[in-house]
């Protein structure tokens, strides 16, 4: 596997074999020098037209810790600015002499334009494009999951459990990438949002979907329940009546986690809109995996360039 594109890039083995190489990787992260020599001498460029904290830290942090040289290279102040393009951008990259390029993106499909465009020679991460895909925070969050469940999880894919996406799931990349993975592994994946927030396309992929929360949280013993950020900035419609009225509906609340089973595990990619699609008691919670959600993105990002960029050598 040259790239990481989509999570339907990946086989269950595949998947299976990074989330077992994060294990490892994560002993690394607990150690006083947090350090590999695996990628030393390789280049890793950050290349994110989107603003971001968390997705692009955990991806320097993570080149770093395996001896990667890193550029981060931001569209603001850049020459993209200027009305550079993509193509220009990326040979600019190649001529630096890139080994592998995480990019972030706006457009949906940037990232596969750019690794079979022939601009680049490197890999090429998908860190998030437009509405399409995150599959690095799919794999991140099917670790997380997997950690939770059972302790001594290596060679263990995530089936038969009940995992319930909410929300904003029309503009959620990592919806998209996390149906898919949590399917590949072995999972039920069970779609919850305004009818306006639910593509057809999604709902057939999907277990079960349903336009109401408590109906799901009634009739499916879940095991994760997933909460999506509303994304506002991409909205240029009006998609439910008012905040007020989606908070009520559709977000998960102190009386809707009292219904949820003792061991329904609570997540979000982040960042989150508290008191919109999740209140603070719902969030801090002790079921709440969302700050491990946070701390094992170094860990997976790291396993995902050891596989590309070392070929999963030992």
């Amino acid at each position: 596997m040259k790239h990481l594109l989509s999570a339907n890039d990946l086989t269950r083995e595949n998947a299976i074999e990074i989330l077992d190489t994060a294990i490892e990787m994560a002993g690394v992260n607990d150690r006083e020098i947090k350090k590999l020599p695996t990628l030393r001498g390789k280049t890793v460029v950050n290349l994110f037209f989107e603003d971001s904290t968390r997705t692009r830290i955990s991806f320097e942090v993570a080149a770093k810790r395996l001896s990667a040289d890193v550029i981060n290279f931001a569209a603001k102040g850049s020459s993209v600015s200027k009305g550079e393009s993509l193509k220009d951008t990326a040979q600019t990259l190649e001529a630096m002499g890139a080994d592998a390029v995480v990019i972030r993106h706006y457009a949906s499909g940037a990232a596969h334009t750019l690794a079979h465009s022939g601009w680049v020679n490197g890999s090429v991460i998908n860190a998030g494009d437009g509405t399409h895909e995150h599959p690095s925070q799919a794999l991140l969050d099917a670790f997380t999951l997997r950690k939770a469940v059972n302790q001594d999880a290596a060679g263990a894919g995530l089936d038969g459990l009940s995992v319930a996406i909410v929300g904003d799931i029309a503009h959620s990349r990592v919806a998209r990438s996390n149906l898919t993975l949590l399917k590949t592994l072995g999972a039920k994946v069970h779609l919850v949002a305004p009818a306006t927030l639910l593509p057809k396309g999604l709902t057939d992929k999907a277990d079960s979907y349903s336009y109401s929360l408590d109906e799901t949280i009634d009739s499916v013993d879940l095991d994760a329940i997933m909460m999506l950020r509303v994304q506002s900035e991409r909205m240029n419609a009006s998609f439910f009546p008012s905040e007020r009225e989606y908070a009520r509906i559709w977000g998960l609340n102190q009386d809707r986690l009292a219904r949820l089973g003792e061991n329904t595990f609570i997540m979000h990619p982040g960042p989150m809109n508290r008191g919109l699609e999740i209140d603070a008691r719902s969030a801090d919670s002790r079921r709440s995996l969302i700050l491990d959600q946070v701390a094992n993105g170094v860990s997976i990002r790291m396993a995902i360039m050891y596989h590309l960029l070392a070929g999963g050598a030992e």
